[in-house]
């Protein structure tokens, strides 16, 4: 009677691959527990830094607040933890791609290390873009339209999680030229639709930046006009990155 090897082979490569999932996650949660433990005792400066470009413009006198007992506490820690987040996804996405990257074709890998490398470069330019131009702006008209008798005293928790969708929404925003190339890679769109599309490129970022950013004309455009040329990066990136499917012989 034949011994069912093939199930054997099946389930030893299915428990190895598990295995080796499991030491991949463990590594990168080790990493951002140790890039948490390093940024605890700095928490406090880290909001500091992080509520300057509110506090910068609020009235003379107001300041920050915390509404209930643990968020002067708790607070800083929440931020320490994102910022670890922040800090190890070049390792985390290592981790993850060393996990993968065995399966794939030579074609696939070529494609997918320069769009990891985008993807991440481009999410940190976007959280920067959001801290340095979009949030000054914003709460310098947000400051600027606060009604006469009402003084402007924001939560330090709802401050933070107001800051953190920010860089989130404007992280993924700037993901644009990536998600373009991806379109084209798995054969959805090509360079010609993409130039043909353009005009509803434009209008669909600014209906996005008008859903995102705070109800000022100002911070709109800033997503708006980075998201547009940001498309016309994805469209150069098509050209260089994928090639295009040629056409099968009639009757192959």
């Amino acid at each position: 009677m034949a011994t069912p090897e093939p199930d054997i082979d099946l389930q030893q490569g299915l428990f190895s691959h598990l295995l080796e999932l499991r030491t991949r996650l463990l590594k990168a949660c080790a990493t951002v527990l140790l890039v948490l433990l390093a940024l605890v005792p700095f928490a406090n400066r880290l909001y500091t830094e992080l509520a300057a470009p509110l506090v910068a413009r609020l009235p003379q006198g107001a300041h920050l607040i915390a509404t209930e007992v643990a968020s002067p506490f708790v607070t800083p820690l929440k931020l320490a933890f994102y910022a670890s987040l922040f800090i190890s996804m070049p390792m985390i996405l290592y981790q993850l791609w060393a996990f993968v990257s065995p399966g794939l074709y030579k074609h696939e890998k070529r494609l997918a290390r320069p769009l990891l490398a985008a993807a991440l470069v481009l999410f940190y330019v976007g959280c920067a873009f959001a801290y340095f131009l979009v949030l000054p702006a914003a709460f310098r008209f947000l400051t600027a339209v606060t009604p006469q008798g009402v003084e402007m005293m924001t939560d330090i928790t709802h401050y933070l999680d107001f800051v953190m969708l920010m860089f989130f929404a404007f992280g993924l925003c700037f993901e644009v030229p990536v998600a373009v190339v991806v379109l084209a890679a798995v054969g959805i769109v090509d360079v010609d639709k993409l130039r043909s599309g353009r005009r509803y490129a434009i209008v669909g970022a600014f209906a996005i930046a008008a859903f995102i950013t705070p109800p000022d004309i100002t911070s709109m455009i800033m997503l708006a006009v980075p998201m547009c040329l940001l498309y016309e990066l994805g469209v150069l990136a098509v050209r260089w990155l994928v090639k295009p499917v040629k056409p099968s012989p009639a009757g192959s």
